[in-house]
Order: C-alpha cells, then sequence, then structure tokens
C-alpha cells in the first residue's frame, strides 16, 4: 500500500532537485518519519516504533500528526480530477487515480510495484488541479522508482511546463500503487469505482489502447458503457458511437492503493530533519 513515507520521498526527491542538494533516500526517510512521528507524539512512540514500514505506521502517522490529519481530511474532500502518463514518452489523457478498501493491518508494504506519481496544484478558486501525472504499468523497486516518477511527472510531463521551486508550497502529491492485475472474463467484467481498466483492440489492422485508472468513471458520473465509449475513443478510435459494442474488446482489471500529501506535510517533517542535524 502507498504510504505518507512515499509521499514524503516523492516531495523530497522534488525539492532537492529544484534546490540543488541531495535528497534524503527511502530508507532514511522511513527512518526518520518513525523518529519525527515519536518525538511529536511521545505517547505513540511505541507503537509507531514497532510498525514504521507498514501501512499501520502511515496511517498512525496521519492520524497523530496535526497538520497530516488535516490533509487527510483535505484529500478526502477534494473532487478534482487527474490525468495521467503511461510511460516516459506516452501519455493518455484525462486519467485519474484512485484509491481501493485498505488492505488487512499488518500488511507489508511491497518492495516493487506498478505506479502512479500526480501533482496537484492548488488553485485558489478550482481548488486542486492537475498539475503533472506519469506512470508504469511495469513493476518498479519503490527506492528508485518513486524517485524517477517523482521528477519525470513534475518536469517532463508534456501537457505541462516544468514545476518551479515558487510553485511548492501549493502543491499536493498522490502515490498509487497498482495491483491485482486480471484479465477480465468479457468487457463488463469489472466494477466502477473499484477497478482500473486497460483495454486493447483491432481496427483496421491498427492497434489501440488506453487506460483509465480507478476513480474516473465515478467521478465523471459515468455508467460502464459511458467508460468504455470514452476510454476507446482517448484510444483514437473514431468510428460510429452506437458501432463500439461490436468492437473486439480485450480488458483488464486492476485496483490501486493510493495515498496523498500535501506540501504542508512534508515542510512540517522536513524543518524537524533539519532542526536534528543542527543539533548533531
Amino acid at each position: 500500500m502507498a504510504s505518507v513515507e512515499h509521499c514524503l520521498y516523492c516531495f523530497e526527491t522534488l525539492a532537492a532537485e529544484l534546490q540543488g542538494r541531495k535528497p534524503m533516500t527511502l530508507d532514511q526517510i522511513k527512518k526518520s518519519w518513525a523518529e519525527y512521528i515519536s518525538s511529536t507524539t511521545p505517547a505513540a512512540a511505541t507503537t509507531t516504533s514497532e510498525a514504521s514500514s507498514s501501512s499501520s505506521s502511515s496511517e498512525a502517522a496521519v492520524k497523530q500528526s496535526p497538520a497530516l490529519r488535516r490533509l487527510a481530511a483535505s484529500s478526502s474532500s477534494s473532487t478534482s480530477s487527474s490525468s495521467s502518463s503511461l510511460s516516459l514518452t506516452s501519455s493518455t489523457p484525462a486519467t485519474s487515480l484512485s484509491s481501493s478498501p485498505a488492505p488487512p493491518e499488518g500488511e507489508e508494504v511491497a518492495s516493487s510495484s506498478p505506479l502512479f506519481i500526480t501533482w496537484n496544484t492548488n488553485h485558489p478558486r478550482h481548488g486542486y488541479i492537475l498539475r503533472g501525472c506519469i506512470g508504469t504499468f511495469e513493476p518498479q523497486p519503490l527506492a528508485t522508482g518513486l524517485s524517477s516518477y517523482a521528477l519525470i511527472s513534475a518536469l517532463q510531463d508534456s501537457r505541462f511546463h516544468p514545476i518551479s521551486p515558487s510553485e511548492l508550497p501549493k502543491l499536493q502529491v498522490a502515490v498509487t500503487l497498482l495491483t491485482d492485475f486480471e484479465d477480465a472474463k468479457d468487457k463488463m467484467d469489472w466494477e466502477l469505482g473499484k477497478h482500473g481498466i486497460r483495454i486493447s483492440f483491432y481496427e483496421r489492422g491498427r492497434r489501440y489502447g488506453a487506460t483509465y485508472l480507478p476513480d474516473v468513471a465515478t467521478e465523471q458520473g459515468w455508467t460502464k458503457e459511458e467508460t468504455l465509449v470514452s476510454l476507446m475513443r482517448k484510444a483514437g478510435w473514431s468510428g460510429r458511437e452506437e458501432g463500439w459494442e461490436g468492437v473486439d474488446l480485450k480488458v483488464v482489471r486492476y485496483q490501486g492503493r493510493k495515498e496523498k500529501l500535501e506540501y504542508e506535510g512534508y515542510k512540517e517533517w522536513r524543518e524537524w530533519v533539519e532542526e536534528q542535524q543542527g543539533r548533531e
């Protein structure tokens, strides 16, 4: 499951790149985060130290840190959509990220996973809007994949100009780890709000393919049929809408584990880190 530590790592990677310094590693952040939570909430020190690398640690951290608690509340109420690119060079329009139900308590965080990194910026009138998003369906070691895609999505998404240092305070990052890939029995064998889908099909000798991540359809208020037609259009299909059912669609369904963090939470933790370093 994606965690607060993963979000911190993305912010740390981007901030260090923009500020010209060396970033902390994922392992360093996990250790520092556990120490930070222990120092700021002494009553939770034992629980946090015992589960610092698990998803329950991330959940506890959000509950125990006032800033992150506010961030979690803000995240849950947000209804803005995202867009995603699938690789370093290709993109898929209007694809949004989603989370599925949390895994059982104590489930270990994966060391390698397909992933998407989304950057949103806080607009004064529209709330959080997309600023960059790129991911991959190929499993990535998290220690390298998160940092790579944090920078690629922030600086190389061709739909936007690169994120600048002045934008950092307005940013929110969302990390989604993709799981449970399955071949659907047919084009309707998936659940709205639970599954993301990848479609592929051939038309006049040309292969088409595209994806929507799990919460796109529900955010847009689409039915399954509307979702599939929209996804076909985004793949480049130009046939008559009423003829979509005659197309032989291959569908792969999947789920996503997601965590969000706003800059305020990163800044609070980062200032604590610098204070500790100043004491050494």
